[in-house]
């Protein structure tokens, strides 16, 4: 099995997402093919190609691997085991670091955000591990660690990354919601969670950095490449956090932003591929600006 059990359990469900409608008795794709479309290794794969062999959803002989029946409900793994051990601390920590008001120079324990978030102290400590080089937090003695500021060079070379991939997603998600599928139906939800939002009252503009980290999120795993996503995830944290360091004209930038995402969400569900890059590129360069008016600089 998987090493992730969360991550095993979610393309499970994610496989069976696929299989739901097709025939009985059609065959998959390769291993190659499938760990490509869902944005695992092989290895996984396998994993989960024997589980749904065990449940009698598939038969798998050698290179053959065919449908044998229509999946049930009772195949799938409820939402909550599928969510990847890196989110139960990344999701806790992000909201921690929007709403906690934390100045640079602050200091906090694994073994406090492990009671905090209610996780196991092993998992913080591999999530702070991973998002170190980033340069948002730094380690030092006795397990504790140290927001940091960050400088302009490093929010260009960030931002010049963060470009690159979102332009290449853009085009999976596009063509995913020509062909429809799951990335489309959350789309969909994601554009009527944003114009929710748009008509709410002014207060309700608070809570859009979690949207945005989702609409992002969902952009970049169109791209179903598992570097892309895993960056785009560090990108998330550090843009929100370094945008909650200053509350100046918050509000009207998060309306700015909404109206600037639905216009993206527009063009990719009606498939206008010319359009919706036009949006995004303008949407970035929205975002580039503010994140470079709103930080309180470490080089300054």
């Amino acid at each position: 099995m998987a090493r992730d059990k969360n991550l095993f359990k979610m393309l499970v469900n994610r496989l069976l997402d696929r299989l739901d409608g097709m025939e009985t008795g059609r065959e998959l794709g390769s291993e190659g093919e499938l760990a490509a479309e869902l944005g695992a290794s092989r290895t996984t794969i396998r994993a989960v190609l024997a589980h749904l062999t065990e449940a009698g959803v598939l038969s798998w002989d050698g290179r053959r691997k065919t449908l044998l029946r229509a999946p049930r409900r009772s195949d799938r793994f409820d939402e909550e085991e599928t969510r990847p051990r890196q989110e139960l601390v990344e999701g806790p920590f992000l909201e921690w670091v929007l709403h906690g008001d934390l100045p640079p120079g602050t200091t906090f324990s694994e073994a406090e955000l492990a009671r905090r978030f209610d996780v196991p102290l092993a998992t913080v400590r591999e999530f702070l591990i991973r998002f170190e080089p980033l340069g948002l937090i730094e380690k030092s003695p006795n397990r504790h660690w140290v927001m940091k500021g960050f400088t302009r060079e490093f929010a260009q070379e960030m931002f010049a990354i963060r470009e690159m991939f979102e332009r290449h997603a853009l085009t999976g998600l596009v063509a995913t919601c020509v062909a429809g599928g799951p990335i489309r139906t959350e789309l969909q939800a994601l554009e009527v969670e944003h114009r929710a939002l748009m008509e709410a009252p002014e207060a309700a503009l608070a809570e859009f950095p979690a949207l945005d980290a989702r609409f992002h999120r969902l952009l970049c795993a169109a791209a179903r490449n598992r570097f892309i996503l895993d960056f785009s995830r560090m990108i998330s944290i550090i843009v929100h956090f370094h945008y909650s360091w200053n509350k100046r004209d918050e509000l009207r930038r998060n309306r700015a932003a909404v109206a600037e995402h639905l216009v993206i969400i527009d063009a990719a569900l009606a498939g206008d591929a010319t359009r919706a890059a036009a949006a995004l590129d303008a949407h970035l360069a929205t975002a580039r600006q503010t994140l470079m008016d709103s930080v309180i600089w470490a080089d300054a």
